[in-house]
């Protein structure tokens, strides 16, 4: 693809106004938008500033490249801008930045475009080029600079290939005869960044040029928008002195088992090659063992925070549960559709509200389970699962209990799991050798899930049983006495843990009122309660787009239909990512919303159905005027109080 297409000219800034960061990335977006590179510039700036909060795309030397990979692209583009007086980005190396490179790759980005973003952006470690483009005056001029280097380096690159097959072949032979002449040292490299757009293939071409210019051979693997590139070996790992990964999103590791492997973000790639070939060839860097959960040196390990880390599991088991959240959800919704038409005993009512329920039992064991393999790999998907299922039911364990622990409880499940078989392999890597195939298949499994099970069992369920049993103890102590402040505590009960002993106690206090009575007051309270969670988070995200990821907003479309059906589960992936926020505020709108229902005399005579039983209330309007109020009262606290989301790593 020729470069021009992606350099336009119209799209250059040869004299940047801007004298800050903030302003730099501002008049940039702006030109994309003059130009109709892009449709939406909050869309489009958002993403480059959580690309931005993640690490600093000033790669030094004076060069800036902030990217961004989302649906307000129109085209896949290259925006070349120039200071003459320096901006500090906030670079890698603590200098100004003078040139910038704003990528533009649009979500449905062919492999051609992908091919040329990636060959443009390893051009950039070209030192001869970065000081022609400083002195470049015109668009003309950059585009011809390119063009230059780009035809260069194809030259390059066929003869480094040339060259390559040459001395695979000969080492080949040389292999067949027995003997062994390459004096080289040889090593091997992933790398990847989390778009996968710029800094996965300047961190290639940085390390493979500095090892050519250290006389040491090199692979290198690169993770980016066009999946697996160069992919390594078996042969190729078992014959490298050393590994390097540069790399800000996982990769395939348990490959590297017995390695010595250097483990350092991508930046480093680019920035630190010669530290990172020296320490690979000469076997400097820790010997990575897949059992034994991540594989670090201590400088990167440093380099990643703790909650970073916890966030990183998190999302992890969050983005796992979503389908389940989503497709159970809406079936579930379209069943209470069709109940009010043809019966609760229809099978077409059954048949869709059963197969939503078996959808939503495996909320929380998935939930549980991912956190569970993000931290101690594949051999932690049983405890984490088994942990969840726990949680997800009412158990009766050494405390009885008539709810389940709830997201809670499958959150600390898929810690616990995950963690447990950390230190589990921990514990038995120094077995023989000869036990190493009963670990996988018997030891792990039993080992983790008696562990985890007891845990469960003997603390987590009875702890929250407790709780369960003082929670009802103390709802029937109030009587209906205070109408307005039960409806209000029941609604917000609905809200605090969305599935465990508060909204259980809440909706079970509720259901038995109903069923000795036959009065719905409380059933009014804690529906309106339920709702407001799921449309809460539907209308944050939809008028505070730029705080949410494209796949948090797509979700929280979805919570619009979960909302209005009483499935307050459609609020637990964001409840777990973001407890304080999504719960606190959640908890203020459902018992402002359960109050009014209790100052309005409403009555809703059935347990379930949402919106859908609005014709049932003895006051529709006001039963879905408090819906209203505690909807748009917890989104609004919510979406003004929850931080922008920072780009995953």
């Amino acid at each position: 693809m020729d470069l021009k297409q992606l350099l336009l000219k119209d799209a250059m800034i040869m004299d940047l106004k801007a004298t800050t960061k903030e302003e730099a990335i501002e008049e940039m977006v702006d030109k994309y938008y003059q130009v109709g590179v892009i449709n939406d510039k909050d869309l489009y700036k958002s993403d480059i500033l959580k690309r931005e909060a993640q690490t600093s795309t000033g790669i030094g030397d004076g060069i800036a490249m902030p990217h961004a990979r989302d649906k307000a692209v129109q085209r896949a583009t290259v925006l070349f801008a120039k200071s003459a007086k320096g901006i500090d980005y906030k670079s890698l190396d603590g200098q100004p930045a003078y040139l910038f490179f704003m990528i533009a790759a649009p979500d449905g980005a062919d492999n051609l475009h992908l091919q040329a973003l990636a060959a443009l952006s390893s051009l950039l470690i070209n030192p001869d080029l970065v000081a022609n483009l400083k002195k470049a005056t015109t668009a003309d001029e950059v585009q011809k600079l390119f063009d230059d280097a780009m035809a260069a380096k194809e030259a390059k690159d066929k003869a480094d290939e040339e060259k390559q097959a040459a001395k695979e072949k000969a080492a080949k032979a040389a292999a067949a005869a027995g003997s062994n002449d390459n004096e080289k040292p040889f090593v091997v490299a992933v790398t990847a960044c989390p778009t996968g757009i710029a800094h996965t293939y300047m961190a290639e071409a940085a390390l493979k040029e500095q090892a050519e210019k250290m006389g040491v051979d090199i692979k290198v693997e690169t993770n980016g928008s066009e999946g697996v590139k160069h992919k390594l070996t078996s042969d190729e790992i078992k014959r490298a002195a050393g590994v390097i990964i540069a790399a800000d999103k996982k990769v395939d590791m348990p490959r590297f088992d017995g390695k010595h492997l250097v483990n350092r973000p991508v930046s480093d790639g680019i920035n630190k090659a010669e530290e990172l070939i020296n320490l690979a060839t000469e076997q400097k860097a820790p010997v990575f063992h897949s059992e034994g959960g991540a594989a670090e040196d201590e400088e990167s390990t440093e380099s990643k925070s703790l909650w970073s880390k916890i966030y990183a599991d998190l999302m992890n088991g969050i983005s796992n549960m979503l389908p389940f959240v989503v497709g159970g959800g809406i079936l579930m919704a379209i069943s209470f559709l069709l109940e009010n038409s043809v019966g609760a005993h229809s099978q077409w009512f059954l048949f869709f509200n059963n197969v939503g329920n078996y959808a939503f039992s495996f909320l929380i064991p998935v939930l549980a389970a991912y956190i569970a393999v993000s931290i101690g790999d594949r051999p932690a998907l049983l405890p984490g699962f088994v942990g969840g299922y726990m949680a997800s039911q009412a158990t009766a364990s050494v405390v009885s209990s008539k709810s389940p622990a709830g997201f809670i409880g499958g959150l600390l499940a898929g810690f616990i799991a995950g963690w447990t078989v950390v230190y589990l392999k921990k514990a038995l890597k120094n077995l023989p050798k000869s036990l190493d195939g009963l670990k996988p298949i018997l030891l792990y499994p039993v080992l983790s899930l008696l562990i985890v099970g007891a845990i469960m069992y003997f603390a987590i369920d009875p702890i929250f049983a407790v709780v369960n049993h003082a929670i009802t103890a103390f709802l029937e102590s109030m009587g209906t006495g205070n109408a307005v402040i039960l409806g209000a505590l029941l609604g917000g009960m609905m809200s605090i843990d969305m599935g465990g002993p508060f909204n259980k106690a809440a909706y079970t206090f509720a259901i038995g009122t109903f069923t000795a009575t036959q009065d719905g007051a409380l059933m009014a309270a804690v529906m309106v309660g339920g709702m407001v969670p799921p449309l809460a988070i539907a209308i944050a995200t939809t008028f505070w787009k730029n705080k949410f990821t494209e796949q948090e907003r797509q979700a929280g479309l979805s919570n619009y239909v979960l909302g209005i059906s009483f499935i307050t589960e459609g609020a637990i992936p964001f409840a777990a990512g973001d407890p304080l926020h999504v719960i606190v505020s959640s908890v203020i709108g459902s018992a402002i919303g359960g109050g009014l229902t209790q100052l309005w005399g409403v009555n809703v005579p059935a347990p379930h159905g949402g919106i859908f039983v609005t014709p049932l209330a003895n006051k529709p309007l006001m039963y879905l005027l408090a819906v209203i109020i505690g909807s748009v009262i917890s989104g609004v606290i919510y979406g003004l109080w929850k931080p922008a989301k920072k780009a995953e790593k």
